[in-house]
């Protein structure tokens, strides 16, 4: 929902804070960036000393974040706010998962494991249309507001509900391996966001000497082990595609809708129901259909989909309108992500032991929100000179969105060509 009222509600949110491109999108960036950033560290905080206290402190951080950004008076006070934000995020994200892990086992944490993918997607859909209601309503600042009661709520419910089941080790915590994940994640974005080259070259550099010292250590923040693994490998890179295509699509649609079809924010984010509840409807055949066919057939089939419908969206002359431009192809796009999402997470902690299950999980989530800044700012450096025609520039930031696609179709029949499961 916080996303989406970025996205929805990024007119309002500019004039009333005076915000430029650059500060605009760093609003995005700031919170993908620590959000990715630290998870990988906040994963394994919860192998380390226990799953419910690191959740609970996610919680305490997201809630408390949520009232400064709804309460912001400035771009630096809403860009630091969102940055601590996306540092809850980061400590929740990794442990709900790995607390499911603990507590199913077999078929059921098959089921769990595909709830939790498919809420990822839900919630993503459901949360621009609740984002453009709230933007439109009352004030965008209402969409974080609002997190204090729901995160209050949280807090009750995991004191009485959630049980540790993992064993906490005892072990030295990997600090310089997450200072160096943390580092390389903020260069990058940063470099590809301000095309500053020398700053993309020393994140690769950074990216190397975090690989060399996490192969040195004896319990790394990023255990190398977790990529011996092809299917996971595979997972990892096409989640990490479909989060550079998924931000994009979801960054370039509301722009068109308000810009150029006159829709307000409330029916910006109306415009996505198709995707939406075609998204909800496949997610509740998804676990007979992984049953069928296999979670790696189903991930195949959901990706090639997921392409058709951007595809379409990316060819049809956006001057036909909403309906044919957009959401029509919507429904491609909502079935796609409905049987991608929740595959692509259960290929990603796929035969890891309980104590790597925070890492993994850490991984996991760590592709899926590093992707989106990348790509978003790939396509917003090589699509700022065409900003003036609006044909052009929606035709580039699509077609960009399908390369994007293609990418991760192209690594999956790569990765699971021929494999049973």
């Amino acid at each position: 929902m916080d996303n989406s009222i970025i996205f929805t509600g990024t007119v309002k949110i500019a004039s009333e804070l005076h915000l430029n491109e650059s500060e605009l999108s760093w609003v995005s960036n700031a919170y993908t960036i620590t959000f990715g950033g630290f998870l990988l560290l906040a994963g394994r905080l919860g192998d380390f000393i226990g799953r419910k206290r690191i959740f609970l402190a996610g919680l305490v951080i997201f809630g408390l974040s949520s009232l400064a950004v709804g309460l912001s008076q400035n771009p630096m006070q809403i860009i630091s706010f969102r940055a601590i934000q996306g540092v809850g995020s980061a400590i929740l994200a990794p442990t709900s998962l790995a607390i499911l892990m603990d507590n199913y086992q077999g078929d059921m944490r098959m089921k769990a494991i595909s709830y939790y993918g498919a809420t990822a997607g839900i919630g993503s859909s459901v949360g621009l249309l609740l984002g453009g209601w709230l933007t439109s309503t009352f004030s965008w600042r209402m969409g974080f507001l609002i997190n204090v009661p729901f995160t209050i709520f949280l807090i009750i419910l995991t004191v009485f509900k959630i049980f540790d089941k993992n064993e906490p080790q005892t072990t030295k915590i990997d600090f310089l391996g997450a200072f160096f994940s943390v580092i390389f994640a903020l260069l990058f974005v940063y470099g590809i966001t301000v095309s500053n080259m020398l700053l993309i070259i020393l994140s690769a550099l950074i990216l190397v000497l975090f690989i060399v010292w996490e192969h040195s250590q004896t319990s790394p923040i990023m255990p190398l082990a977790l990529f011996t693994n092809r299917i996971r490998s595979g997972a990892y890179i096409a989640r990490f595609t479909f989060m550079m295509a998924m931000l994009t699509y979801w960054f370039i649609l509301p722009q068109i809708m308000q810009n150029h079809y006159g829709f307000t924010p409330l029916q910006a984010g109306m415009g996505f129901l198709p995707l939406t509840i075609v998204n909800f409807i496949a997610a509740l055949y998804l676990p007979r259909l992984t049953v069928k066919l296999g979670n790696n057939k189903v991930m195949v089939l959901g990706q090639g989909i997921l392409l058709a419908g951007m595809l379409l969206s990316a060819i049809i002359d956006p001057r036909n309108g909403y309906l044919l431009t957009i959401g029509l192809p919507m429904i491609l796009v909502g079935i796609g992500q409905g049987w991608l999402l929740a595959p692509l997470t259960s290929a990603g902690v796929e035969g890891v032991p309980s104590e790597l299950s925070g890492a993994a999980s850490g991984m996991t989530n760590t592709v899926h929100q590093i992707g989106g800044p990348v790509g978003l700012s790939i396509v917003v450096l090589f699509t700022s000179n065409v900003l003036g025609n609006w044909l052009s520039y929606y035709h580039m930031v699509m077609g960009f969105v399908v390369a994007f696609n293609a990418l991760g179709l192209g690594v999956l029949l790569f990765t699971n060509l021929g494999r049973k499961k």
